[in-house]
């Protein structure tokens, strides 16, 4: 089998496709055919070394988080899954996903619905979960509140948004001059350009100010709250960090893979709630380039997805 990884920590090019050879399933495990991929951010961080001092494990490390694919082999103490099951979900850190096969967890994993396909179903967990803990758990949204998404038009953002509306809040969003109208299509209103200033007409009207991408600066954050509101920081500089500690209008979003958590996402795709935006499929052996592109900067409107042969 082939799989995306790195033998030591350090930038793009440190990634190679490469053979790799699974070992079987062990207790409370399952080995998957995967059939798709998704990409995020977090990928090339934890390449990059970032908390390296907290993951364990040897090199060569793989890459990749969330996944959709086929049970090939369960290990011993298995019993929710067999062998053909269709199934989606996550992989323990650092990683392993953006493979043709990977061994996970069982209990980071849940059938996959037959309304999603594949590519669908690889892109929901991570952002899925992610905005999911921000707004509900940390953001304790209720319906009728307001909503204000940094970042809207990204994978996270856009999670966030249909989470958001299907509990019944108002969502604003900022995004890139490319997604304005697809902003509009999906219901944020009003929509900001990030290339302009946030006018003094929305200060004061947001419970919770989501920032997906970390470029929403504290002041403006501050500004958009209303009083009694709460920001939740899903990439925080260092400053926004320290301001969690001490403040309880500012949150560090920490999340974790959950099963619980996912099949509400899911749920909400199921029913029609959730249509996320995929901004661009690849083949496995195109992944690494790909990847270069986005951490280079370059802005995909929705979820990027890699599919395997």
């Amino acid at each position: 089998m082939k799989r995306i990884q790195y033998h030591r920590f350090g930038g793009p090019e440190e990634m190679r496709l490469e053979n790799f050879e699974l070992a079987a399933p062990g207790k409370g495990e399952i080995r998957i055919r995967v059939k798709a991929a998704s990409i995020n951010p977090f990928d090339w961080k934890l390449r990059n070394g970032y908390m390296k001092y907290m993951i364990r494990g040897a090199f060569p490390r793989a890459m990749g988080a969330d996944f959709s694919g086929v049970v090939e082999a369960v290990g011993v103490g298995v019993t929710q899954f067999r062998t053909g099951d269709e199934v989606m979900g996550t992989v323990p850190l650092p990683g392993g996903a953006l493979a043709e096969k990977l061994i996970t967890k069982a209990d980071l994993v849940m059938m996959k619905p037959a309304e999603l396909s594949h590519e669908a179903a690889a892109a929901l967990p991570i952002v899925g979960v992610t905005a999911w803990k921000a707004l509900v758990v940390d953001g304790h949204l209720k319906t009728g509140q307001s909503v204000f998404i940094n970042g809207a038009m990204g994978g996270l953002g856009q999670a966030a948004t249909h989470i958001a509306k299907a509990m019944g809040a108002s969502v604003a969003g900022r995004v890139g001059p490319s997604g304005l109208d697809a902003a509009k299509a999906i219901g944020l209103e009003p929509i900001l350009d990030y290339t302009r200033e946030i006018p003094a007409a929305l200060h004061g009207r947001f419970d919770i100010v989501f920032d997906t991408n970390g470029s929403l600066s504290i002041p403006e954050g501050d500004a958009l709250l209303k009083k009694g509101g709460v920001i939740v920081d899903a990439v925080p500089t260092t400053g926004k960090f320290l301001r969690s500690l001490v403040s309880s209008r500012r949150k560090f979003l920490m999340s974790s893979p959950s099963v619980a958590m996912l099949g509400k996402v899911v749920d909400l795709a199921r029913a029609g709630k959730m249509p996320l935006t995929i901004g661009r499929i690849v083949r496995l052996e195109d992944a690494i380039s790909f990847i270069k592109d986005l951490e280079a900067g370059r802005r995909v409107n929705g979820k990027s997805v890699v599919v395997m042969p």
